[in-house]
């Protein structure tokens, strides 16, 4: 009876611990199974937020890369600006190629992203405002150029009628001719006569007037005669005048002017065969003709 109820008290506590025992492996298994789960939903997490994290890098870095890119040649505030931007892209990089990221540097990752964020629009917003400048500048320097360029045409012109004023106020100027034909000796003496057998000099005297602005030294005067033919007399070369073309010239004086003086001026064109009819003499200066005078031969007058 002892012995019966012994062994029916070892079955039941043997049957006991089976049963404990199971329940223990079923509930270390459930917990198992839940901190697995919770792990896993855990890094799902973690994962999504570091893909949304890692995408919303991706879309601001696009930004800047497109405004660097565009704009290769920032100096100053604007360069600085740039260089911070990207240190901080290398900031963000650098958390989010971890592969064990804390969620304290994902949170540090998203600050930096939205700190970026504004970096990217405010250097946006200084290249627009300057483009806007240079364009204002380039339109005004435009505006510049052209009026420089006309101040520019109206100082040349300015310059050359300076200059042409200044040629022409430094012409001399010839006054009261004589011209006369006479008949000089060998001896020397002379006659006045109009007569074409015997006259063998014409003697045309002028006076250069005072003049301010040609400056003291030799000056250069041309003789031009027309016969009474219309043709040059005595031609001696040809002169380029301002009015009158090109024009032949009888003989070229060089006379010795003293500024602002008169001075009288005295030639003698001698030739043997003068004939009958009017003899104009012109006298030209710096291309400009300063006086003229004319006189007539006849037959058979003294």
């Amino acid at each position: 009876m002892s012995n019966e109820s012994s062994g029916n008290s070892s079955k039941i506590i043997i049957g006991i611990l089976v049963v404990a025992l199971i329940g223990s492996w079923i509930y270390f298994n459930s917990s198992k199974t839940e901190i697995i789960t919770t792990y896993d939903n855990k890094v799902a997490v973690i994962d999504s937020a570091k893909a949304q994290i890692q995408a919303s890098f991706i879309e601001v870095s696009a930004k800047a890369d497109s405004l660097t890119q565009q704009n290769t040649t920032l100096q100053g505030d604007l360069l600085e600006k740039s260089t911070q931007i990207q240190k901080l892209k290398s900031n963000i990089s650098n958390i989010l190629r971890k592969q064990d990221a804390t969620d304290k540097e994902l949170a540090e990752a998203k600050s930096l992203i939205t700190d970026l964020n504004g970096k990217v629009s405010g250097l946006f917003a200084d290249l627009s405002k300057a483009q806007a400048e240079n364009k204002d500048l380039t339109a005004k320097n435009e505006v510049l150029t052209t009026t420089n360029t006309t101040l520019n045409t109206n100082l040349t012109a300015t310059q050359k009628e300076k200059e042409r004023l200044q040629d022409i106020g430094s012409t001399l100027h010839a006054s009261t001719f004589s011209i006369q034909s006479l008949l000089i000796k060998e001896d020397g003496t002379e006659k006045m006569t109009n007569n074409t057998k015997r006259a063998n000099t014409i003697r045309l005297s002028f006076q250069i007037d005072k003049n301010k602005i040609t400056p003291t030294g030799a000056q250069e005067l041309f003789v031009c005669i027309t016969g009474p033919d219309g043709k040059a007399f005595n031609e001696n070369g040809k002169i380029n005048t301002r009015e009158d073309g090109s024009k032949a010239y009888a003989n070229k004086l060089a006379v010795q002017y003293e500024q602002n003086k008169e001075l009288p001026v005295s030639y003698d064109i001698k030739n043997a065969k003068f004939t009958e009819g009017e003899y104009l003499v012109e006298i030209y200066h710096n291309g400009f003709k300063i006086g003229e005078g004319k006189t007539t031969l006849k037959k058979g007058l003294f």
